[in-house]
C-alpha cells in the first residue's frame, strides 16, 4: 500500500467518523426536541379570549351609536307600548296612530280570541311543558294543524314554536350539501339561515324576475340531487307580490320544489284572505311547501308548514326545530284557531284591509313619496334612502302622534332605508291621510336640511373610536 493509499483510507475513516458523530448529535438533538415538544404539549396552553368590545361586530354597533349621537338622533327602536297595539297604541301614556303592528285583521284585541285564549289557560296552563314528540302534545295542536291544512287545501300541516325557526328547521331538514336552493334576492333572513344550516349550495335570482331564475335553472338544474326555490307571497320589506303563475309554469318544466312564505299574505291576499293561491286563482296543491307565521293575521306566535302528508311526517320525525323544541303553547294555539275562525267568518275584514292599503298607496304616490315596489296590500314602504334620515323621520313622526318604525342598513342596503307602514283593517281614512301628509312634510324638512349620513365627518367619528376598534382588530 502506498502512502497515498493510506492517506486516502484515513480520510475515508475520518469522514465516516464525522458522519457518525453528526448523526449522533442530530439524534440527541431530535430526542431533546421531541421531549421538549412533548413537554410543551403536556403543559396547559394559556390563551386569552377576545374581548367582545374588540370584535368588529361591536365596532359597527358603536359606530352607529356615535353617528346618531353626533346628529342628536334618538333611538327609534324598542319603544315600549302600554297595552295592546293595533291601528292605535299607547306609548308612555300617550295615544298614537300606529303603523307598526302585524295585526292586519284586528284579531289581537277581538273578544272571541281573548275568550279562547283564557279558556285554554284555564284548562292547559301556559306551556305545553315538553316536546310534542314525548309529552307535549295537546288537542289544540292537532286542531290548529287540521284547520291550516283545510285552509290551504292540502293534506297536512305542522306547527312550530317560532316563525323564524320554521324556515330554519324545514330548510335544514329537507336540504343538504348535494342540493341547491335558489331564492329571491329579497327573501327573509330566516330562509337564509336555514340554507346555511343545510349546507346546500345557494343561488339568488333578481327580485321577482322569473327569467333570471330560469337562467340559473338552465345552467345548474342537472348538477344537484334536489332543488328548492323560495319566494314570499307578499314581500315583507317591499309589499309586492310573487309572480306565482309564472313560478308554477317554470316548476312544471324544471321539476323543483317551490316554497312560498305566506307570513304577510295570509288574511291579506285573495277574496277571503286565504293567500297567494286564492289571489291568483290557482290550485294550492301545485305548491310543494306553504310556510307561514302565526304572529300576523292569527295574532299568536309561532309558524307552520302546510303541504303533503309525507312532508308533514318527515318534519315531525326529522326536523330538529320540531323534535327538540317544546310544543307550541296551548294558549297560542287557541288564539290562532280563534283568529282563523274570524278570518273565515268575516271576509269583510280582508276587504277593509285591501281598501286601506290601496288608499295609503294612492295618497303616498300623490304626495310624491317613494313607495318602491309596493302594490298596496299589507305593507307599504316609504323609501328615504339614508339610514339616519329614516331614524330621524320616525322620531319626528312620533312627536306628531304617528308610530312607524324605520328599516335601516343592514336589513336593507344603505341608500334604501325606509319607513315601513303596516296597514290594518281598522285604520280609518282620516288616519291614513293624516299619516301620509305628515310623512311627506317631515321628510321634506329633513331633505331641505340635508340631514343624514352625508353631513357627518366620518374620519372624525372613526378617530373617536377606541384604538383597537379603529384599527379593526378582531
Amino acid at each position: 500500500m502506498t502512502t497515498q493509499d493510506a492517506d486516502g483510507d484515513r480520510a475515508v475513516e475520518q469522514t465516516k467518523s464525522n458522519l457518525l458523530e453528526q448523526m449522533r448529535r442530530v439524534g440527541e438533538s431530535s430526542g431533546r426536541n421531541r421531549a421538549e415538544r412533548l413537554n410543551r404539549q403536556s403543559q396547559p396552553q394559556h390563551r386569552q379570549a377576545a374581548r367582545f368590545e374588540d370584535l368588529p361586530e361591536y365596532k359597527r354597533v358603536e359606530t352607529q351609536r356615535m353617528a346618531v349621537a353626533m346628529l342628536g338622533v334618538g333611538n327609534p327602536f324598542y319603544r315600549s307600548h302600554d297595552g295592546a297595539a293595533g291601528a292605535t297604541t299607547r306609548i308612555g301614556g300617550r295615544e298614537f296612530i300606529n303603523f307598526a303592528s302585524y295585526d292586519y285583521l284586528a284579531t289581537n284585541t277581538d273578544p272571541q280570541v281573548a275568550t279562547s285564549a283564557k279558556q285554554a289557560i284555564d284548562r292547559f296552563g301556559i306551556s305545553a311543558s315538553a316536546s310534542r314528540l314525548v309529552a307535549g302534545e295537546r288537542p289544540g295542536h292537532v286542531e290548529l294543524e287540521q284547520r291550516l291544512s283545510r285552509l290551504y287545501g292540502v293534506d297536512a300541516a305542522v306547527c312550530f314554536v317560532s316563525g323564524y325557526l320554521t324556515n330554519v328547521a324545514t330548510i335544514g331538514c329537507l336540504m343538504g350539501p348535494q342540493d341547491l336552493v335558489i331564492h329571491d334576492e329579497f327573501i327573509h333572513n330566516s330562509a337564509l339561515a336555514g340554507i346555511k344550516l343545510s349546507g346546500a349550495v345557494r343561488r339568488l335570482f333578481k327580485h321577482n324576475d322569473v327569467e333570471n331564475l330560469e337562467g340559473i335553472l338552465k345552467t345548474l338544474s342537472s348538477d344537484f340531487r334536489r332543488i328548492l326555490v323560495i319566494v314570499e307571497g307578499v314581500y315583507s320589506m317591499d309589499g309586492d307580490v310573487a309572480d306565482l303563475p309564472a313560478l308554477l309554469e317554470l316548476k312544471a318544466r324544471y321539476g323543483f320544489w317551490l316554497m312560498v312564505d305566506e307570513a304577510h299574505a295570509l288574511g291579506v291576499l285573495g277574496k277571503t284572505g286565504r293567500g297567494t293561491f286564492e289571489h291568483f286563482g290557482l290550485d294550492p296543491r301545485d305548491v310543494d311547501i306553504w310556510m307561514g307565521t302565526l304572529s300576523k293575521t292569527t295574532s299568536s306566535c309561532g309558524g307552520y308548514i302546510a303541504g303533503s302528508s309525507a312532508l308533514a311526517d318527515i318534519l315531525k320525525a326529522e326536523a330538529g326545530g320540531f323534535v327538540y323544541s317544546v310544543g307550541l303553547s296551548p294558549v297560542l294555539a287557541a288564539a290562532a284557531i280563534a283568529s282563523l275562525d274570524i278570518l273565515q267568518a268575516e271576509p269583510e275584514r280582508t276587504e277593509r284591509l285591501r281598501r286601506n292599503g290601496h288608499l295609503f298607496l294612492e295618497c303616498a304616490k300623490a304626495a310624491g313619496l317613494d313607495t318602491g315596489l309596493s302594490v298596496g296590500y299589507s305593507v307599504v314602504p316609504v323609501i328615504v334612502g339614508d339610514s339616519l334620515r329614516a331614524a330621524q323621520l320616525s322620531n319626528d313622526l312620533l312627536a306628531e302622534g304617528i308610530n312607524v318604525l324605520p328599516i335601516i342598513h343592514p336589513a336593507v342596503p344603505e341608500g334604501m332605508a325606509r319607513l315601513r307602514f303596516f296597514i290594518t283593517c281598522n285604520h280609518t281614512e282620516e288616519q291614513i291621510r293624516c299619516a301620509v301628509a305628515l310623512t311627506a312634510r317631515k321628510l321634506k324638512d329633513l331633505q331641505d336640511r340635508n340631514f343624514g349620513l352625508a353631513s357627518l365627518d366620518m374620519d372624525k367619528m372613526m378617530q373617536l373610536l377606541p384604538t383597537s376598534q379603529a384599527a379593526g382588530r378582531p
